[in-house]
């Protein structure tokens, strides 16, 4: 009995709990159902506008000097002079010498030159008073030969004279030559010599450019090549098309102008990109920028081009251009359209539509961070949307002047 006790007590709690439970969950009330409304996401919009647009290209380059040049010694002989300014950075003007070659073996072989000169004129004089009396001498002769008219003799006379004067030339030439100078205005930018130093034919002294005339080669993808709406291979008659270069220098952002002066023949065959060169006149005289700051070779800039303008363009903010060429449009029921869109032109502010939008349609500018087609959207109001819009712009102005 008590066995039979141990083992039906439990079953026995088991089965009153088991019966609680389904008692308990047959005599339970239904769950209240709420039908709360999807809330919308609030977003800001921007309408679609027409609006004649300048195609502006924005792009970057290294400037570079367009006259560059390394400075050898064409002569051997023992430096006796540098001048204070062949060091680098320093100024150098047209045919000024940067340094001195010792001449006096250059002097004596000019005085030896100029004696072979003088020498070779009188074998010339002598040669033809020779043949002008083996002529008279000869003038009732049948058929003398030139040999016996001294006529061979007179030309090698003459020879040894263009000789002799083509030493004295070259004799000049090498004295000229232990002056060393260049024949513009530039900047040093290397030096390998100094005073006692003895050079060779083709040791090479220094580097230098020239300060005329500076190049940015600025590189341009087949989009940009048609918002400049210039041909391949261009070159500038006259004006090119206008530049602005700018760079953040000591702190500041400067800016300098510019002319487009010609593009690339051929395409770049790793990038497939055009190259044009842009030209600045004067940089480190007339052509600084705003601030007087010079345009330094070496400094890497960007450079924005105003391209051709379309009179009547489908216009939306930049910001309401998404990836893959995809515009958010808010329809006539607050919803979210997803629209495929063919993009003319985009830069930091603004993108042209060649198709897939209309004028007036409202798109979306703010983030939507899973954007799903057909979702609910709330359009802020327009002051709020002027000033956000505002504040926008303030901040792309302060990020662009940083």
């Amino acid at each position: 009995m008590k066995r039979i006790m141990t083992i039906a007590g439990p079953l026995l709690v088991i089965s009153l709990g088991l019966g609680g439970y389904w008692l308990l969950d047959a005599t339970k009330p239904p769950p209240e159902k709420k039908d709360d409304p999807v809330r919308p996401l609030s977003v800001y919009i921007e309408p679609v506008v027409a609006a004649p647009v300048v195609l502006g290209v924005e792009t970057s380059g290294e400037v570079r000097a367009r006259t560059s040049v390394d400075l050898i010694a064409q002569i051997a002989g023992r430096v006796v002079s540098v001048s204070p300014e062949f060091i680098e950075g320093g100024r150098i003007e047209p045919d000024s010498v940067l340094v001195q070659i010792e001449d006096t073996d250059y002097k004596l072989a000019l005085k030896q030159a100029e004696a072979s000169v003088a020498d070779a004129e009188v074998g010339v004089q002598q040669a033809l008073a020779d043949a002008d009396v083996a002529r008279k001498q000869l003038r009732g002769a049948k058929n003398p030969s030139d040999l016996a008219l001294k006529k061979p003799q007179v030309a090698q006379a003459q020879a040894r004279l263009l000789a002799a004067e083509a030493g004295l030339e070259l004799a000049r030439v090498n004295l000229s030559r232990t002056r060393i100078s260049l024949p513009f205005d530039g900047r040093i930018t290397m030096t390998n010599v100094d005073v006692g130093q003895y050079l060779t034919p083709g040791t090479p002294i220094g580097r230098a450019f020239a300060t005329d005339v500076v190049e940015v080669r600025i590189p341009l993808t087949d989009a940009q090549l048609a918002s400049t709406g210039l041909p391949i291979g261009y070159v500038a008659e006259d004006e090119g098309m206008p530049v602005t270069l700018s760079a953040n220098v000591a702190g500041q952002r400067q800016q300098w102008q510019a002319e487009l002066k010609r593009l690339d023949a051929s395409m770049e065959p790793t990038t497939r990109m055009i190259y044009g060169i842009a030209e600045v006149r004067s940089p480190y005289g007339d052509n600084v920028s705003q601030l007087g700051m010079p345009l330094a070779v070496g400094l890497y800039v960007q450079a924005e081009l105003a391209g051709r303008t379309l009179a009547n363009a489908t216009v939306i903010p930049r910001e309401a251009l998404r990836a893959g060429d995809q515009v958010f449009v808010l329809n006539d029921e607050s919803r979210l359209e997803v629209r495929e869109v063919r993009v003319t032109h985009s830069d930091r502010k603004q993108a042209v539509i060649a198709s897939g939008l209309q004028v007036a349609e409202r798109v979306v500018v703010s983030s939507i961070r899973n954007p799903i087609a057909g979702m609910a959207l709330k359009p802020l109001g327009e002051r709020e949307q002027e000033g956000v819009s505002t504040a926008r712009r303030e901040e792309d102005t302060s990020e662009s002047g940083s």
